[in-house]
């Protein structure tokens, strides 16, 4: 008896899914040619490109379909395929565009011998990974993804935001949400939370892009805000359940929040803020980015105040809920009501808290709680291969080299070649049992 065709195009984009880490070009590429039957069928076998074969090595006989599928049922999660009703092509229009000048621009340096990637992106003196699709979504909640990149806004700004950029980021998020424009953000504390509480509070639309598989919630002290967003938002991964979050994943996904949104608001970020990220992701897409300023004492508002100052395409300033909302198809109320109500005057933000109590979340919830930044500085040092092996390391235990290039995606190869780095900064160490991280490295909030 055949498996039917839905079942059998559902478990390829599952094996898909495990078997390499968001953002691989190559891979989608492939996809995109074979189906996801006939692709799934040639990294199982290994009949693939050095690219797509650097890219599923380590998992390509490990993954097991059935067993995450299973897990996404009992879960309440389902899995979307560029062939679902549900898909959001319209959001990811930029993402495929910029995916097929990055492989045509491999394939134009392959043919002329020389080595260029054609697929980051520079600004502002960073990098970031490709602008590709994802392979496959899994969701949770019963918000239409296909509606999405329209009228909707991404909201980012630092893990450990003040009280004034937490004050704006859910009164804004409040007053968008009533508008019918919907919020997206990453689930992280500080503006992350604020955003998607002041969208819940105005029986809005928010959803939340998770850097691990949806049954994991990170951070942990945010279980609830997930399970509030999956009753009436939605919950949107490209790992499948039971993925860690890692470093990396927390990278990539943001490039799934800029493409999401119609535009971009930095509501706080410090120089080096991660949110800057999906700053520059969102500018890969021609997406317009706006930032709100803050004092100039603050040092959670020099991001924002650094984009805001660009010589080149420079943020455009937010002044309030309007000025957002006229780069999203929805103009609202008027300019003047909305500074009134950021700056406390009454009306708009007396309903913004009476909504948050509707929606049995007080003040002090909106706020949300802090988190304590992780020292980078030896992380810095590292170059990127040992830092994406870093990455793939548990909180707690030890692992063998085998099983490390498994966690992380790495070819053995790689992770034997990256572990005296890592074991020279001291950030790892050695045991019987394997290699396991230092007390000191240990992640001990949300890495965004």
């Amino acid at each position: 008896m055949s498996v039917p065709v839905a079942d059998a195009e559902l478990m390829a984009a599952a094996y898909l899914s495990r078997v390499a880490e968001p953002g691989s070009i190559a891979l989608w590429q492939l996809v995109s040619v074979l189906g996801y039957e006939q692709a799934a069928e040639a990294v199982r076998t290994g009949d693939v490109s050095d690219a797509v074969r650097a890219a599923t090595e380590a998992r390509r006989t490990s993954a097991n379909p059935a067993e995450d599928l299973d897990a996404a049922e009992r879960n309440g999660i389902k899995l979307l395929t560029v062939n679902s009703e549900r898909w959001p092509h319209f959001a990811f229009v930029g993402l495929a565009q910029a995916a097929e000048r990055a492989a045509q621009a491999r394939l134009a340096a392959r043919l002329a011998g020389r080595v260029r990637s054609g697929s980051s992106i520079h600004g502002g003196g960073h990098q970031i990974g490709p602008l590709v699709p994802p392979i496959a979504l899994w969701t949770r909640g019963p918000a239409d993804p296909a509606a999405l990149g329209v009228a909707s806004v991404a909201i980012v700004g630092s893990r450990a935001a003040t009280s004034y950029g937490e004050h704006i980021a859910a009164e804004w998020a409040y007053s968008l949400g009533q508008r019918d424009i919907s919020i997206i953000s990453g689930g992280a504390y500080g503006i992350d939370a604020a955003a998607h509480r002041g969208a819940l509070a105005a029986g809005a639309c928010t959803v939340l892009v998770s850097a691990g598989g949806l049954d994991r919630p990170y951070p942990s002290g945010n279980r609830l805000l997930y399970q509030q967003i999956a009753e009436s938002g939605l919950l949107v991964s490209e790992r499948p359940p039971g993925s860690a979050p890692h470093r990396q994943r927390f990278l990539s996904r943001n490039r799934l929040i800029a493409a999401l949104g119609t535009c971009t608001l930095l509501v706080e970020a410090a120089s080096r803020s991660g949110a800057l990220n999906t700053v520059r992701y969102a500018r890969g897409l021609g997406r317009v980015v706006l930032a709100v300023p803050g004092p100039v004492t603050s040092a959670m508002s020099v991001g924002c105040h650094e984009q805001l100052a660009r010589d080149e395409n420079p943020a455009v300033l937010a002044r309030s809920p309007a000025d957002v909302a006229g780069y999203c198809g929805s103009l609202g109320a008027s300019a003047s009501d909305d500074v009134g109500a950021a700056s406390g005057v009454p009306g708009s933000a007396g309903t913004f808290e009476a909504g948050l109590s509707g929606a049995g979340l007080s003040e002090a919830g909106a706020l949300g709680p802090g988190s304590r930044a992780l020292d980078s500085r030896r992380r810095d040092e590292l170059d990127d291969l040992a830092r994406g092996v870093l990455d793939g390391f548990p909180g707690r235990g030890s692992v063998t080299e085998a099983e490390l290039s498994r966690i992380s995606g790495r070819p053995i190869q790689q992770v034997i070649a990256a572990l005296p780095a890592l074991l020279d900064s001291g950030l790892v160490s050695a045991s019987r049992e394997g290699y396991r991280l230092s007390p000191a490295s240990r992640p001990r909030s949300n890495r965004d």
